[in-house]
């Protein structure tokens, strides 16, 4: 990273004092920079080189992160909130683009570092597990009315779960790294259930759901907390705001914040769908929402924790057969420990399915 060479393309007020890796994020490169402004004022800034090998069109990217926080701060101001606290805000390059390339073809963002937040990986308390969907759920709220069909997909089919499972079908076929045998029930597993993955799809072309601008990665630490308060104030992570359904946010926040265990676990019995984590989510996430859904989109918020966790464990077992060559991984086998936790979820909610659609119709 030639930080001369960046600096120069923002025209950042001020002098560097200090930048070092920030974050937890496994995508992007994210620093932290401070600038000594003077007045004894220090500036916080965060940078990141955006990973073009994965978003392979960065330019789309930004320019719905700029569309959609420009909408948000809009929302938000009018609603009486701190814009620089509750959404991301991009500083834009000397160019006027709200991104620098440098001599290398690496694309740079920056955004204002929201001050006083904390985030958190891992769900220490419910009430934070609350406070995360209550933020994902206002979210949505507040993009209610942009339209989501003027969005790019930065990732194109990302949660399209009937082209996942018509890839995970050729990846078997072709059989790439001879695994397949020894994955054989994994492989039944998901072939009786191709129903799951073609329900979405369905209720969206019989017109009985609607397309919404989702953030598609509704993981807790995307989400910034108030470090007094501990109330959830800003979603933050933003490449993957495109178009989708409003149960594959809460699904995929469910599947990841609700699971027992471990992503990795090679200990099935510790996997389990927590109800009353489940619970938690689900009134946070509503009240969020702030009955802005539809019936309909409410009546399957089940079914997108049900998708997104068999979406996720399809992703895992496909990448397997392919040859470890998207997920990353830190030991042999890693992502069939990841397929089979992610099923062994998706049988655990059909054990509670009932209870889980009770909770939901509770909480309407």
């Amino acid at each position: 990273m030639n930080i001369g060479e960046i600096l120069q393309g923002f025209g950042f007020e001020g002098k560097l004092i200090a930048y070092k890796p920030y974050g937890s994020g496994h995508i992007n490169d994210t620093y932290l920079l401070e600038f000594d402004v003077g007045a004894a004022e220090v500036q916080k800034l965060v940078l990141q080189r955006l990973n073009h090998i994965i978003f392979t069109k960065p330019r789309e990217v930004m320019a719905n992160i700029l569309a959609v926080t420009s909408y948000l701060r809009e929302r938000i101001i009018e609603q009486g909130g701190d814009p620089e606290r509750e959404t991301l805000n991009v500083i834009p390059a000397v160019s006027g683009e709200s991104y620098f390339v440098d001599e290398e073809g690496n694309y740079w963002r920056t955004y204002h570092h929201v001050k006083d937040t904390i985030s958190f990986d891992q769900v220490e308390d419910k009430q934070d597990f609350y406070e995360s969907a209550y933020a994902f759920g206002n979210f949505q709220s507040l993009l209610l009315e942009y339209p989501a069909d003027t969005l790019y997909e930065t990732i194109p089919k990302f949660h399209d779960t009937k082209a996942r499972f018509q890839k995970f079908q050729e990846a078997v076929l072709k059989d790439a790294c001879g695994r397949a045998e020894e994955v054989q029930a994994e492989i039944d597993f998901v072939l009786a259930r191709q129903d799951i993955s073609e329900v979405f799809g369905d209720l969206l072309a019989k017109g009985e759901i609607p397309l919404r601008v989702t953030h598609n990665d509704t993981k807790l630490n995307n989400v910034l907390f108030d470090i007094k308060t501990r109330k959830g104030i800003c979603v933050v992570d933003l490449d993957t705001v495109m178009p989708g359904f409003a149960a594959h946010d809460f699904g995929d926040a469910i599947r990841f914040g609700a699971n027992t265990g471990a992503e990795d676990e090679k200990d099935l019995s510790k996997i389990s769908c927590d109800l009353e984590l489940f619970e938690v989510y689900t009134e946070g996430y509503l009240k969020g929402c702030g009955g802005k859904l539809s019936d309909k989109e409410v009546e399957t918020l089940p079914m997108g924790a049900k998708v997104m966790s068999f979406e996720c464990g399809m992703r895992f077992l496909t990448d397997y057969l392919e040859g470890d060559h998207y997920f990353k991984i830190h030991r042999e086998g890693q992502n069939l420990d990841r397929c089979r936790t992610q099923f062994k979820l998706v049988e655990d909610m059909e054990q509670k399915w009932i209870q889980m659609n009770e909770i939901v119709a509770s909480k309407r």
